[in-house]
């Protein structure tokens, strides 16, 4: 299982087009992508699309996951369908998004359309400003039921008595919120943004789904440009390294949150 792993270590070091043999280069390949546009547009465009993914994916999974905790009638089928989105074909859902964002005559822009003039319509996927928030949108959009589903899981073990204990005590429900849900939430918490960081760092078939990384290059992550060197350039060596330097960062990050979980259950 960690062949690949070794490889792609190995390969790093390596010029190598799939054909021609392997030339060592050492640290070549590393310098050549530190130093290539396209890759510290990738790594920035990466950070920004991970960072508001996963903070905007936990607070609405955390608030559909309240609102659905609720006795309300028809209250399954409102889970089923935000549910659904993360299980449905993500070529369907490029596509339908893709119809959604039209500049013009799309449904986003028409609803706009009356409150802000023509000129001020976002291009949306063909626009480079706009492009990559609109792949946020619908990143979060398919991410938020799966983990509306874990935090509706943690809400429904959390006792009862709790709630009635902090009532009698006279708390609102903001203070019910803030000092008795969030904090039962914690491990809750660290598992779902342990999981987006991880998915939000190695997404690429909604991107390529969407945009194919474009307009130009300002939705290309990571994942897009190791796709693009090893199939597109044919430069393994440097995809290679592309593909280290993310588990690396992926890694680290991964590393920090367990550590920072493991202290805060100590001081618990």
């Amino acid at each position: 299982k960690m062949r690949p792993v070794i490889f792609s270590l190995v390969l790093s070091f390596m010029e190598w087009d799939g054909l021609n043999p392997m030339k060592f280069v050492g640290l070549d390949n590393f310098t050549k992508i530190f130093n290539d546009r396209v890759f510290k547009a990738a790594l920035s465009q990466t950070f920004f699309f991970a960072v508001f993914t996963v903070v905007f994916s936990m607070i609405m999974a955390l608030v559909l996951a309240m609102l659905l905790n609720n006795k309300l009638r028809g209250v399954n089928f409102f889970r089923s369908g935000i549910f659904f989105p993360y299980v449905a074909s993500v070529v369907a859902v490029g596509a339908v998004w893709k119809a959604m964002f039209m500049q013009d005559g799309g449904p986003i822009n028409m609803f706009l359309g009356l409150f802000l003039p023509d000129s001020a319509l976002p291009g949306w996927l063909s626009s480079t400003k706009w492009a990559l928030p609109a792949c946020i949108i619908v990143q979060i959009w398919k991410n938020m039921g799966y983990f509306m589903i874990i935090y509706l899981a943690a809400l429904q073990d959390i006792p009862a008595s709790l709630r009635e204990a902090s009532s009698i005590d006279g708390a609102t429900g903001w203070q019910h919120f803030w000092r008795i849900t969030v904090p039962m939430l914690t491990p809750s918490h660290f598992f779902v943004f342990m999981m987006l960081t991880i998915n939000s760092f190695k997404t690429f078939d909604l991107i390529f789904a969407l945009t194919g990384g474009g307009p130009g290059t300002s939705t290309t992550l990571l994942s897009q440009y190791i796709y693009n060197k090893s199939f597109t350039s044919w430069d393994y060596g440097a995809a290679s390294s592309a593909s280290i330097i993310l588990f690396v960062i992926v890694a680290a990050i991964t590393v920090i949150q367990f550590r920072v979980e493991k202290k805060f259950n100590d001081f618990m």
